[in-house]
């Protein structure tokens, strides 16, 4: 009996293998995981090139990786055996106190090349340009981070930024106290399962840079609010921390909005949309909710306040932007006659003749400190 119980754990060994390749074999394959909020790898294809390159060995690996039977239990099952271990990072992801999932901190390797692209490119044109960078979610919330964390350098980023564009006579709208201030007083600025800040926070964003772009910001008891439970972001499907619980997502809905006074037109290709509202309801169905503000990442957004063009007010904005803009951007159509957004990630033709086929009074800048400090796209910016 002993000698049959010393084999025991090789025979469970063996059944689990055989258990999991069968699984493998017969279990459908899906082309799209939608916790992790991307599309799983593809079966590679085998050419005597690939074979003896080993990149054949390589993309095999992640077809099986990606389509191993209960993916999701075990991505989970590792992410907290680490985090019982002491390790509360997860595909660079911090699992934190209160419910936040919170990003490391990137790599800073673009962040004072792209500062220098944004003031070159402000100083050629003869309007005005304001410049806006959204505080990392660690930064702002710090005090629910683990204890071994990665330091946030958002105050030395965002003050030697803040000096260039003094410099330069470019606007800069500084963030970082209203945004500690408010958290301190119990606010939630940021999601906690997403890395994008939260329509209030999108709001008091707006509110500062009403004085920088010359209108008076409309209060919360101005809009319509309505709360959609059930929101997991990209840090959650980039975790693996599934215990999570769900954010809650607002849309805030002003006068102008209800009275479908606004237009929206995005040009993404060959394709386009024209929409009499700017939030995407359809997409409140997914588990990350976010996109419902103006459909996500395109390319081209226009944005007209149908309203302010009938009483003949003509002021239009360019925003370059990333993701941050989108959920702001709807507060702002309340006050410009036309908004172009572009997104440099997606955009590939050129800003400055964008600029000189508009009239344009004023230009936008709104982007992350994370995704400054690596974007490589906004050297396309000519």
């Amino acid at each position: 009996m002993k000698k049959a119980f010393k084999f025991l754990p090789s025979l469970v060994f063996i059944v689990f293998i055989f258990a999991m390749t069968i699984l493998f074999f017969a279990l459908p394959k899906k082309e799209y995981s939608s916790s992790e909020k991307r599309y799983l790898s593809s079966f590679p294809t085998l050419t005597v090139e690939t074979f003896f390159s080993g990149d054949f060995g390589e993309d095999f690996e992640k077809y099986l990786s990606d389509h191993t039977a209960f993916r999701n239990f075990w991505v989970g099952l590792n992410s907290y055996y680490n985090l019982c271990l002491g390790n509360p990072l997860s595909n660079g992801i911090y699992h934190c106190s209160d419910g936040y999932l919170i990003n490391d901190p990137p790599q800073r390797d673009r962040f004072d090349a792209n500062i220098d692209i944004i003031t070159e490119f402000a100083n050629s044109k003869d309007i005005k340009a304001t410049v806006m960078l959204a505080p990392s979610t660690g930064y702002v919330t710090n005090d629910v981070l683990p204890n071994k964390h990665i330091i946030y350098h958002d105050n030395e980023l965002i003050t030697n930024a803040k000096e260039t564009f003094k410099e330069n006579d470019i606007a800069f709208v500084d963030l970082r106290n209203e945004f500690k201030e408010a958290y301190r007083n119990g606010a939630d600025i940021y999601y906690r399962t997403d890395h994008h800040w939260t329509t209030y926070g999108a709001h008091l964003a707006y509110c500062n840079l009403s004085d920088k772009l010359g209108f008076s910001p409309k209060s919360k008891d101005s809009y319509e609010i309505t709360k959609h439970e059930g929101f997991y972001g990209t840090t959650y499907s980039s975790s693996g921390f599934w215990l999570t619980q769900p954010d809650h997502i607002e849309i805030w809905e002003s006068d102008a909005s209800k009275n479908k006074d606004i237009t929206v037109s995005i040009v993404d290709g060959e394709n386009s949309v024209e929409s009499d509202s700017m939030y995407f309801l359809d997409n409140l169905k997914d588990d990350d909710k976010y996109p419902v503000f103006l459909d996500g990442n395109h390319p081209y957004t226009v944005i007209k306040n149908n309203a302010l063009l009938k009483n003949g007010k003509n002021n239009k904005l360019l925003i370059i932007k990333d993701s941050f803009a989108h959920s702001l951007t709807p507060f702002l159509a309340d006050h410009f006659s036309e908004i172009v957004m572009i997104d440099m990630r997606y955009y590939k033709q050129s800003v400055s003749e964008l600029i000189d086929e508009n009239d344009f009074s004023q230009m936008l800048f709104i982007y992350s400190i994370d995704n400054l400090a690596t974007d490589t796209d906004i050297a396309w910016l000519e």
